[in-house]
């Protein structure tokens, strides 16, 4: 069995609607995995049942009817647009935040899942964890996947640590 039937049975067709929401991002113009799914695009995989994007801004508002066309439910809330296919598993979270628009020229192809897309670079997916690690508005449970998610990075590529925040770089020189 291959890791996307895996993931597939766990998320009840995740690895299908991830497919589809690249497709939907395709047509919309640039965007780019963010988040643990981009994580583990560099590192070791863990499971997680979140797919994090970004999309181009100037695509913002056509977002909701594409995705809710390919058969996605649509939430809005301040900083994101969160989708979900019924009966599906799998979370996907479209950021709003002008900061990761930055990344997006950064982006590389990647495989995900089995698919094709596109993936922010090594080193903005680390900034986006460190923003997300660093925000006290998330919850403490998210905050240290975050960590974990720096920490997994730093093991693999040693050299992400010089831009870890002083306390962060402490936790990995700990026994």
């Amino acid at each position: 069995m291959t890791a996307v039937e895996v993931y597939d049975l766990v998320t009840k067709g995740g690895g299908n609607d991830f497919a589809r929401i690249v497709e939907v991002c395709e047509a919309l113009g640039p965007y780019c995995l963010i988040g643990g799914l981009a994580v583990n695009h560099y590192v070791e995989p863990v499971y997680t049942v979140d797919a994090d994007l970004v999309l181009v801004s100037g695509q913002w508002s056509r977002l909701p009817e594409s995705l809710e066309a390919a058969g996605f439910r649509t939430e809005s809330f301040e900083h994101s647009l969160n989708a979900q296919a019924p009966r599906s598993d799998l979370r996907i979270q479209f950021t709003t935040d002008p900061r990761y628009q930055d990344f997006l020229p950064r982006a590389e192809h990647g495989i995900v899942l089995g698919v094709e897309t596109m993936v922010a670079s090594l080193r903005d997916v680390t900034q986006g964890k460190i923003w997300a690690w660093s925000d006290p508005k998330r919850r403490f449970s998210k905050r240290k996947k975050d960590e974990l998610d720096l920490v997994r990075l730093a093991e693999a590529h040693p050299e992400l640590v010089k831009s870890f925040p002083p306390p962060l770089a402490a936790v990995l020189r700990q026994p």
